[in-house]
């Protein structure tokens, strides 16, 4: 049975960093594809950033680009978001997701963390 279980969310200061971690478990994933979402309060989820486990090809979505890095340990089975120079704009509920291809959508994932919450303060 796949679990992702993330850490690393906090509070922190305008223009502050936070490194979230996302450990990944039961099968090889090899191939696969791990993203982050956010959902921020009253907000829909939206997709922020993906690595894909084999080639270490990443994307972002242009509001975090140049200030998030997503990483992976693959000893570890372990998926990482560094975020830099966060703002207040950033708040919100940060779910790591696992999926076989190299999609943006929610529904290109079907293995979900339970979330960690990122508040960043003005």
């Amino acid at each position: 049975q796949v679990q992702l279980v993330e850490s690393g969310g906090g509070l922190v200061q305008a223009g502050g960093s936070l490194r979230l971690s996302c450990a990944a478990s039961g099968r090889t994933f090899s191939s696969w594809t791990l993203a982050w979402f956010r959902q921020a309060p009253r907000k829909a989820r939206e997709f922020v950033a993906r690595i894909n486990w084999s080639n270490n090809s990443t994307y972002y979505i242009d509001s975090v680009k140049g200030r998030f890095i997503i990483s992976r340990d693959n000893a570890k089975n372990t998926v990482y978001l560094q975020m830099n120079s966060l703002k207040p704009e950033d708040t919100a509920d940060y779910y790591c997701a696992l999926g076989p291809g190299l999609g943006n959508r929610e529904y290109d994932y079907g293995y979900w963390g339970q979330g960690t919450q990122v508040t960043v303060s003005s």
